[in-house]
């Protein structure tokens, strides 16, 4: 093998990876706006986290303000509906799984597990019957709770799943205390 053949080797090779290099470049232009497309909207990113105003919600009531284009309940639970959630024993629920996103890994679905506060006082949960995405109507149904009527799914003052086909327990977004009378979500 002679110096020239050598050296054209080394010519081809480099044709080779530039070629390559070059498609590559084409390859992720054409694939970056399928990519971004798949990114939040603006409008989304811009509710990613808000503050609700609880002051004027009293016991035993209920505000539902939509956040990320959802429905979310922030009720301020009565003591009989704190109590009733309590007694309830966590192994007879369809969904023992506390659903609860500002908790790490998996806990039980305990009433202190998905309040929000040390008293139980506030519950804040998201709004969507975890069967069909429907929307509960609160204090119905057989438990207290949430009530899907459009498939019967029953929910308990924890917003636990008790009866019917839903097969989760209503989710707990990420939400704190800012102070005595906000609320974060997000």
């Amino acid at each position: 093998m002679s110096h020239a053949d050598d050296h054209q080797g080394t010519r081809r090779d480099f044709l080779y990876y530039a070629t390559a290099g070059a498609g590559a470049v084409v390859a992720g232009a054409a694939v970056w706006p399928l990519v971004n497309q798949m990114n939040p909207s603006a409008d989304v990113l811009a509710l990613a986290s808000i503050r609700v105003d609880v002051s004027g919600v009293q016991p035993g009531t209920q505000l539902t303000v939509l956040w990320q284009g959802k429905p979310v309940f922030i009720r301020s639970r009565t003591e009989a509906e704190i109590a009733a959630a309590r007694e309830v024993d966590v192994e007879t629920l369809p969904d023992p799984v506390a659903q609860n996103e500002n908790l790490a890994g998996a806990a039980l679905a305990t009433d202190e597990n998905r309040a929000l506060d040390e008293t139980g006082t506030w519950l804040v949960q998201m709004g969507i019957c975890t069967h069909l995405g429907c929307v509960p109507l609160g204090e119905q149904g057989d438990f207290g709770g949430w009530f899907c009527p459009c498939h019967g799914s029953h929910y308990d003052t924890a917003g636990r799943i008790r009866k019917g086909p839903a097969p989760r327990n209503l989710p707990i977004p990420v939400a704190e205390f800012v102070d005595e009378t906000t609320i974060k979500l997000g």
